[in-house]
């Protein structure tokens, strides 16, 4: 992987709360050590610079994934399906990560089908070094939005490259891929970018919910 610089100027407009006051070195530090914590290779460490990070100061989301855990914990979920862990997203634009802190992460955002259909749920990556499939280039610039994500219920499918997409599966809520053979040769970036996905989805009165509340926008670099 080559060097690659995350930029991001100071923002028009601040996602701050008022009264919520600023600490911008610490808050970097910290989604750094998640980046860090969530790479599926150690050595990408050296491969990458991060120079701003903002917070995600909404509310809405936070309690709607609040209320998602509550409702699953009723209906009986473990500790570990409970568990709040990290998805990435990874953008090229900065208004394009602006509106997924705005608005969240909706279906028919992603051009990804392998785990299920996009047009009934969302994509989010495991890993923060599998952003994309391409190779890393040196220099390379974009906009990530770290997700605090609740995966609930896996199930683990086989990756699927036909046009008939995987429905969401009842009873779960979130679809993995299959591990790969570990005696396999190492992954190629296309080929690690989609084992890193997770397809997570939330059906609501017999239907996909349009914004799954178990993703919620976390902090953007």
């Amino acid at each position: 992987s080559g060097q690659r610089e995350w930029f991001s100027p100071p923002p028009p407009f601040c996602f701050l709360a008022p009264g919520f006051p600023a600490e911008p070195e610490s808050l970097l530090q910290r989604a750094v050590s998640v980046l860090h914590s969530s790479y599926l290779d150690p050595a990408a460490r050296g491969g990458f610079q991060y120079s701003r990070a903002i917070p995600v100061e909404n509310e809405a989301f936070r309690s709607e994934l609040g209320a998602f855990a509550r409702a699953k914990e009723a209906a009986g979920y473990g500790r570990e399906e409970l568990q709040e862990t990290f998805g990435f997203l990874l953008f090229d634009k900065e208004e394009e990560a602006r509106a997924v802190c705005q608005t969240g992460l909706r279906v028919n955002s992603s051009s990804i089908s392998t785990l299920g259909d996009p047009a009934k749920g969302v994509y989010v990556s495991k890993h923060a070094d599998c952003l994309h499939p391409r190779p890393w280039r040196h220099g390379e610039s974009g906009y990530i939005v770290i997700c605090k994500l609740i995966k609930g219920k896996v199930r683990v499918i086989p990756e699927d490259y036909t046009t008939t997409y995987t429905c969401p599966s009842p009873g779960y809520d979130c679809h993995v891929a299959e591990s790969r053979d570990p005696a396999s040769a190492r992954p190629g970036p296309g080929q690690a970018f989609e084992q890193s996905q997770c397809y997570v989805y939330e059906v609501c009165a017999g239907g996909p919910a349009e914004r799954p509340r178990q993703v919620c926008p976390y902090i953007m670099l």
